[in-house]
């Protein structure tokens, strides 16, 4: 593991005990929180747009590389709170899978946000916000509400809206929570039914939050093209 790596999961281990702070509830607006707090730091990690900067400083200017650093740290961080959010048995679910549902999506907002700012979009406009939450679906979740008619555009067009939609900020809070929650959820639960084994639930945790939000990291930096420097 490089040094950077074991940075990375170590400050997601640091961060694994805030997270709860995040989901007292796990209502829909626990989405846009995360977002907050992602572009605005927690804990030990600084804000999205200052960690892009310093791996941009890293990588000598060079933002394609920068993206790229900045998708295996997060990797790493989401590595890190899956496998303590998901150690325990069915006695720990209440505490846990909200845990783990608000770690995951502030991991993957900051991920997305430090990716945004490296393309040069403004992290306060809220067309960006809701870009960002439209790429927590991934791929196929943002292919299907088109299809649905439930999304008028991919991430991109969002982001570069000639105007900003007010109502999408309900419709993405509402199922960016649905499919964070029920993929978590689903996926606690079936672990601990078929193993009933705390380490078990630990490794997945940690192998399905960071396979996850690697595809959702490079989905991200294919989708947000870079902009023009203002």
């Amino acid at each position: 593991m490089s040094v950077t790596r074991r940075a990375a999961t170590e400050a997601g281990i640091r961060l694994a005990p805030k997270l709860t702070e995040l989901a007292p509830g796990l209502t829909t607006t626990f989405v846009t929180e995360a977002l907050n707090r992602a572009i605005l730091g927690l804990g030990p990690l600084p804000t999205a747009a200052h960690a892009a900067e310093a791996q941009l400083r890293e990588q000598k200017g060079n933002r394609d590389k920068a993206v790229g650093e900045v998708i295996e740290n997060h990797v790493a961080y989401a590595g890190a709170q899956g496998f303590l959010t998901n150690l325990g048995g069915v006695a720990t679910m209440a505490v846990a899978v909200p845990a783990n549902v608000a770690g995951l999506a502030f991991v993957q907002c900051r991920m997305l946000a430090g990716i945004a700012h490296l393309r040069h979009y403004d992290l306060d406009d809220p067309r960006v916000r809701n870009a960002i939450l439209t790429l927590l679906l991934g791929e196929d979740g943002v292919n299907t509400l088109i299809k649905q008619k439930k999304l008028p555009a991919p991430p991109m067009a969002l982001a570069t809206a000639p105007v900003y939609d007010p109502e999408l900020d309900r419709i993405l809070s509402a199922e960016v929570a649905s499919e964070l929650i029920t993929r978590v959820a689903s996926r606690r639960l079936a672990i601990t039914i078929a193993r009933g084994i705390p380490i078990a639930g630990g490794v997945v945790g940690l192998s399905t939050d960071a396979y996850q939000t690697w595809r959702i990291g490079r989905y991200a930096s294919r989708e947000l093209l870079p902009r023009a420097a203002r």
